[in-house]
Protein backbone atom coordinates (compact mmCIF):
# COMPACT_ATOMS: atom_id res chain seq x y z
CA UNK A 1 0.00 0.00 0.00
CA UNK A 2 1.34 3.54 -1.23
CA UNK A 3 2.45 5.98 1.60
CA UNK A 4 -0.51 8.34 2.63
CA UNK A 5 1.33 12.05 2.19
CA UNK A 6 0.20 14.01 -0.89
CA UNK A 7 3.20 14.64 -3.16
CA UNK A 8 3.35 17.03 -5.98
CA UNK A 9 6.43 16.10 -8.14
CA UNK A 10 7.92 18.74 -10.03
CA UNK A 11 10.61 17.93 -13.52
CA UNK A 12 11.05 18.30 -16.62
CA UNK A 13 13.72 16.03 -18.49
CA UNK A 14 14.95 11.98 -18.08
CA UNK A 15 16.54 12.56 -15.41
CA UNK A 16 13.51 13.60 -13.12
CA UNK A 17 10.97 10.90 -15.13
CA UNK A 18 13.28 8.23 -13.50
CA UNK A 19 12.96 10.24 -10.26
CA UNK A 20 9.06 9.88 -10.78
CA UNK A 21 8.72 6.57 -11.67
CA UNK A 22 10.27 5.25 -8.47
CA UNK A 23 8.14 7.41 -6.01
CA UNK A 24 4.81 6.58 -7.99
CA UNK A 25 5.85 3.07 -7.52
CA UNK A 26 5.72 3.61 -3.34
CA UNK A 27 4.13 6.97 -2.73
CA UNK A 28 0.45 9.42 -3.23
CA UNK A 29 2.18 10.95 -6.21
CA UNK A 30 -1.41 13.49 -6.40
CA UNK A 31 0.36 15.93 -9.14
CA UNK A 32 2.60 16.65 -10.96
CA UNK A 33 4.23 19.84 -12.81
CA UNK A 34 6.49 19.81 -15.57
CA UNK A 35 7.54 22.80 -18.52
CA UNK A 36 5.42 23.07 -21.56
CA UNK A 37 5.90 21.34 -24.76
CA UNK A 38 8.42 22.63 -27.07
CA UNK A 39 8.78 22.34 -30.83
CA UNK A 40 11.34 19.78 -31.97
CA UNK A 41 12.96 17.53 -34.65
CA UNK A 42 11.88 17.20 -37.46
CA UNK A 43 8.79 19.19 -38.93
CA UNK A 44 9.06 21.12 -35.77
CA UNK A 45 5.98 19.11 -33.88
CA UNK A 46 5.46 19.75 -30.35
CA UNK A 47 7.08 17.23 -27.62
CA UNK A 48 6.12 17.00 -24.72
CA UNK A 49 8.40 16.73 -21.27
CA UNK A 50 9.46 13.25 -20.24
CA UNK A 51 7.92 13.77 -16.69
CA UNK A 52 4.60 14.68 -19.13
CA UNK A 53 4.50 12.06 -20.94
CA UNK A 54 5.21 9.35 -18.15
CA UNK A 55 2.69 10.71 -15.88
CA UNK A 56 0.19 10.52 -18.66
CA UNK A 57 0.97 6.82 -18.35
CA UNK A 58 0.71 6.94 -14.67
CA UNK A 59 -2.56 8.85 -14.79
CA UNK A 60 -1.17 11.60 -12.67
CA UNK A 61 -2.71 14.91 -13.29
CA UNK A 62 -0.26 17.38 -15.13
CA UNK A 63 0.20 21.28 -15.23
CA UNK A 64 2.38 22.95 -17.50
CA UNK A 65 2.82 26.81 -16.57
CA UNK A 66 4.92 28.69 -18.89
CA UNK A 67 5.43 31.06 -15.21
CA UNK A 68 4.74 28.25 -12.35
CA UNK A 69 5.07 31.71 -9.98
CA UNK A 70 1.62 33.13 -11.92
CA UNK A 71 -1.15 33.32 -9.98
CA UNK A 72 -3.12 30.60 -11.95
CA UNK A 73 -0.25 28.27 -11.88
CA UNK A 74 -0.26 28.83 -8.21
CA UNK A 75 -4.28 28.18 -7.50
CA UNK A 76 -3.41 24.84 -9.44
CA UNK A 77 -0.92 24.04 -7.14
CA UNK A 78 -3.08 24.69 -4.24
CA UNK A 79 -5.61 22.47 -5.44
CA UNK A 80 -3.36 19.23 -5.47
CA UNK A 81 -3.24 20.40 -1.30
CA UNK A 82 0.44 18.96 -1.02
CA UNK A 83 1.99 17.62 2.03
CA UNK A 84 5.28 17.51 0.50
CA UNK A 85 6.97 18.70 -3.16
CA UNK A 86 9.28 16.64 -4.32
CA UNK A 87 12.00 18.53 -7.41
CA UNK A 88 14.20 17.00 -9.92
CA UNK A 89 15.49 19.37 -12.62
CA UNK A 90 12.39 21.47 -12.99
CA UNK A 91 13.89 24.65 -14.73
CA UNK A 92 12.45 27.68 -13.16
CA UNK A 93 12.84 29.10 -9.70
CA UNK A 94 10.58 28.44 -7.07
CA UNK A 95 9.33 31.31 -5.53
CA UNK A 96 8.93 31.84 -1.74
CA UNK A 97 5.30 31.86 -1.64
CA UNK A 98 5.23 28.34 -3.76
CA UNK A 99 8.22 26.99 -0.96
CA UNK A 100 6.14 27.87 1.63
CA UNK A 101 2.94 25.90 0.32
CA UNK A 102 3.67 22.28 1.45
CA UNK A 103 3.46 22.05 5.39
CA UNK A 104 6.43 19.48 4.86
CA UNK A 105 8.62 21.41 2.61
CA UNK A 106 10.15 21.28 -0.73
CA UNK A 107 12.81 18.24 -2.08
CA UNK A 108 15.11 18.41 -4.23
CA UNK A 109 17.22 15.72 -5.88
CA UNK A 110 20.77 17.35 -6.95
CA UNK A 111 23.32 15.99 -9.21
CA UNK A 112 26.56 16.81 -6.89
CA UNK A 113 27.67 16.42 -3.44
CA UNK A 114 26.63 19.42 -2.00
CA UNK A 115 28.23 22.26 -1.21
CA UNK A 116 30.15 21.58 -4.11
CA UNK A 117 28.92 22.12 -7.26
CA UNK A 118 25.66 24.36 -6.67
CA UNK A 119 24.24 25.25 -9.61
CA UNK A 120 22.44 24.55 -13.06
CA UNK A 121 25.29 22.25 -14.42
CA UNK A 122 26.89 20.40 -11.57
CA UNK A 123 27.47 16.74 -13.44
CA UNK A 124 29.28 18.56 -16.51
CA UNK A 125 31.19 21.04 -13.43
CA UNK A 126 32.58 17.72 -11.74
CA UNK A 127 34.06 16.08 -15.14
CA UNK A 128 35.74 19.62 -15.81
CA UNK A 129 37.01 20.02 -12.70
CA UNK A 130 38.36 16.40 -13.07
CA UNK A 131 36.64 15.62 -9.68
CA UNK A 132 37.29 11.79 -8.20
CA UNK A 133 33.89 11.79 -7.91
CA UNK A 134 30.60 12.81 -7.93
CA UNK A 135 27.04 11.70 -6.66
CA UNK A 136 23.28 12.72 -5.59
CA UNK A 137 22.43 15.01 -2.30
CA UNK A 138 18.54 15.54 -1.19
CA UNK A 139 18.24 18.65 -0.02
CA UNK A 140 15.23 20.77 1.37
CA UNK A 141 14.78 23.83 -0.74
CA UNK A 142 15.21 27.32 0.29
CA UNK A 143 15.47 30.63 -1.58
CA UNK A 144 19.13 30.28 -2.48
CA UNK A 145 20.45 28.28 -5.32
CA UNK A 146 21.30 24.92 -3.69
CA UNK A 147 22.10 26.09 -0.57
CA UNK A 148 19.13 24.30 1.76
CA UNK A 149 19.91 21.89 4.05
CA UNK A 150 20.86 18.32 3.22
CA UNK A 151 18.49 15.04 4.46
CA UNK A 152 21.33 12.50 2.82
CA UNK A 153 23.95 11.96 0.28
CA UNK A 154 25.52 8.88 -1.63
CA UNK A 155 29.04 9.45 -3.77
CA UNK A 156 29.79 6.87 -7.29
CA UNK A 157 33.65 7.55 -8.68
CA UNK A 158 34.04 9.02 -11.88
CA UNK A 159 35.56 6.86 -14.40
CA UNK A 160 38.09 8.29 -16.40
CA UNK A 161 36.09 7.88 -19.69
CA UNK A 162 32.43 9.29 -17.99
CA UNK A 163 30.83 11.90 -19.98
CA UNK A 164 28.02 13.59 -18.94
CA UNK A 165 25.65 11.32 -20.24
CA UNK A 166 27.32 7.97 -18.83
CA UNK A 167 27.21 9.87 -15.48
CA UNK A 168 24.08 10.94 -15.94
CA UNK A 169 22.81 7.46 -16.49
CA UNK A 170 24.05 6.24 -13.36
CA UNK A 171 23.15 9.56 -11.23
CA UNK A 172 19.29 9.29 -12.43
CA UNK A 173 18.32 5.76 -10.66
CA UNK A 174 21.08 6.73 -7.68
CA UNK A 175 19.08 9.87 -7.05
CA UNK A 176 15.97 8.04 -7.34
CA UNK A 177 16.75 4.83 -5.21
CA UNK A 178 18.12 7.64 -2.63
CA UNK A 179 15.08 9.88 -2.73
CA UNK A 180 12.69 7.19 -1.29
CA UNK A 181 15.09 6.09 1.03
CA UNK A 182 15.41 8.95 2.66
CA UNK A 183 11.42 9.82 2.31
CA UNK A 184 10.50 7.69 5.03
CA UNK A 185 12.99 8.46 7.43
CA UNK A 186 12.38 12.06 6.80
CA UNK A 187 8.51 11.94 7.00
CA UNK A 188 9.09 9.89 10.94
CA UNK A 189 11.32 12.42 11.76
CA UNK A 190 14.42 9.74 12.04
CA UNK A 191 16.61 12.06 10.23
CA UNK A 192 16.90 16.10 10.29
CA UNK A 193 18.15 18.25 7.97
CA UNK A 194 21.76 19.41 8.22
CA UNK A 195 22.72 22.57 7.42
CA UNK A 196 25.26 22.81 4.33
CA UNK A 197 29.01 23.79 4.99
CA UNK A 198 30.07 27.02 3.09
CA UNK A 199 33.61 25.87 3.08
CA UNK A 200 34.09 23.96 -0.11
CA UNK A 201 30.93 25.19 -1.75
CA UNK A 202 31.45 25.62 -5.55
CA UNK A 203 28.90 27.06 -8.50
CA UNK A 204 28.39 25.27 -11.70
CA UNK A 205 26.86 27.76 -13.87
CA UNK A 206 23.84 27.43 -16.75
CA UNK A 207 25.49 26.53 -20.03
CA UNK A 208 25.25 27.78 -23.44
CA UNK A 209 26.36 26.46 -26.56
CA UNK A 210 29.21 28.99 -27.20
CA UNK A 211 30.76 27.47 -24.07
CA UNK A 212 31.80 24.27 -26.15
CA UNK A 213 34.51 26.14 -28.39
CA UNK A 214 37.73 24.33 -27.81
CA UNK A 215 40.61 27.03 -26.57
CA UNK A 216 44.03 25.17 -27.51
CA UNK A 217 45.77 27.57 -25.13
CA UNK A 218 44.63 25.03 -22.40
CA UNK A 219 46.22 22.17 -21.75
CA UNK A 220 45.16 18.59 -23.51
CA UNK A 221 44.03 17.08 -20.36
CA UNK A 222 41.70 20.53 -19.74
CA UNK A 223 40.22 19.94 -23.44
CA UNK A 224 40.07 16.09 -23.37
CA UNK A 225 37.60 16.66 -20.18
CA UNK A 226 36.12 19.09 -21.60
CA UNK A 227 34.91 17.23 -24.79
CA UNK A 228 33.82 14.33 -22.18
CA UNK A 229 32.24 16.98 -20.21
CA UNK A 230 29.88 18.60 -23.05
CA UNK A 231 29.20 15.16 -24.02
CA UNK A 232 26.17 15.18 -25.72
CA UNK A 233 25.25 18.52 -24.81
CA UNK A 234 26.04 21.31 -25.60
CA UNK A 235 29.17 19.56 -27.41
CA UNK A 236 32.47 20.80 -28.51
CA UNK A 237 34.16 22.31 -31.98
CA UNK A 238 37.01 24.42 -33.21
CA UNK A 239 36.86 26.14 -36.68
CA UNK A 240 38.43 24.49 -39.44
CA UNK A 241 38.70 25.33 -42.81
CA UNK A 242 35.86 28.72 -41.32
CA UNK A 243 33.58 25.85 -40.59
CA UNK A 244 33.12 24.34 -37.05
CA UNK A 245 34.28 20.88 -36.86
CA UNK A 246 32.84 18.84 -33.91
CA UNK A 247 35.05 16.71 -31.56
CA UNK A 248 32.94 14.00 -30.50
CA UNK A 249 35.49 11.81 -28.73
CA UNK A 250 39.43 12.37 -28.06
CA UNK A 251 42.07 11.40 -25.95
CA UNK A 252 45.65 12.86 -24.34
CA UNK A 253 48.64 11.97 -26.23
CA UNK A 254 52.01 12.52 -23.97
CA UNK A 255 53.91 13.90 -26.82
CA UNK A 256 55.40 17.00 -26.91
CA UNK A 257 52.98 19.55 -28.37
CA UNK A 258 54.70 21.80 -31.24
CA UNK A 259 52.87 24.55 -30.65
CA UNK A 260 49.85 25.74 -29.97
CA UNK A 261 46.62 25.10 -32.43
CA UNK A 262 49.43 23.08 -35.00
CA UNK A 263 48.02 20.25 -36.88
CA UNK A 264 49.40 16.81 -36.82
CA UNK A 265 49.08 13.44 -37.02
CA UNK A 266 49.08 10.68 -34.20
CA UNK A 267 49.51 7.14 -35.37
CA UNK A 268 46.80 7.93 -38.53
CA UNK A 269 44.79 10.14 -36.23
CA UNK A 270 44.04 13.88 -36.60
CA UNK A 271 45.37 15.89 -33.40
CA UNK A 272 46.51 19.18 -32.42
CA UNK A 273 48.79 20.57 -30.48
CA UNK A 274 48.14 22.59 -27.38
CA UNK A 275 49.99 24.99 -24.39
CA UNK A 276 50.73 21.44 -23.08
CA UNK A 277 50.46 18.01 -25.15
CA UNK A 278 48.33 16.71 -27.92
CA UNK A 279 44.75 15.99 -28.09
CA UNK A 280 43.95 13.72 -30.36
CA UNK A 281 40.81 13.50 -32.21
CA UNK A 282 39.14 10.01 -32.12
CA UNK A 283 35.74 10.66 -33.29
CA UNK A 284 34.78 14.25 -35.01
CA UNK A 285 32.13 15.67 -37.11
CA UNK A 286 32.76 18.17 -40.12
CA UNK A 287 29.72 20.80 -40.98
CA UNK A 288 27.32 18.99 -42.72
CA UNK A 289 28.60 15.14 -42.53
CA UNK A 290 27.70 12.67 -40.19
CA UNK A 291 30.43 11.54 -37.58
CA UNK A 292 33.36 9.79 -38.10
CA UNK A 293 36.42 8.38 -36.84
CA UNK A 294 39.60 10.22 -36.91
CA UNK A 295 41.03 7.72 -39.64
CA UNK A 296 38.26 7.99 -41.66
CA UNK A 297 38.07 11.99 -41.44
CA UNK A 298 41.73 11.48 -43.37
CA UNK A 299 40.95 8.87 -45.23
CA UNK A 300 38.58 10.82 -47.14
CA UNK A 301 41.26 13.01 -48.91
CA UNK A 302 40.98 16.33 -46.48
CA UNK A 303 44.10 18.07 -46.19
CA UNK A 304 44.99 18.74 -42.05
CA UNK A 305 46.47 21.76 -41.96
Amino acid sequence: MKKSPRIVFMGSPDFAAIALKRLAQDFNVVGAVTQPDRRGGRGKKLISPPVKILADELYIPTIQPRRVRDEESMDALRRFAPDLIVVAAYGQILRPELLQLPPRGCINIHGSLLPRWRGAAPIQASILAGDAETGITIMMMDEGIDTGDMLAKRAIPIADGDTTGTLFDKLAPLGADLLVDTLPKYLSGEIKPQPQPEEGSTYAKMLKKADGHLDFSQTAEELERRVRAFSPWPGTFFEWNSKPLKVHRAHVDGGKSPGIGSKLKVEGVPAIGTSEGILVLEQIQPAGKKPMDGKSFLAGGREWK
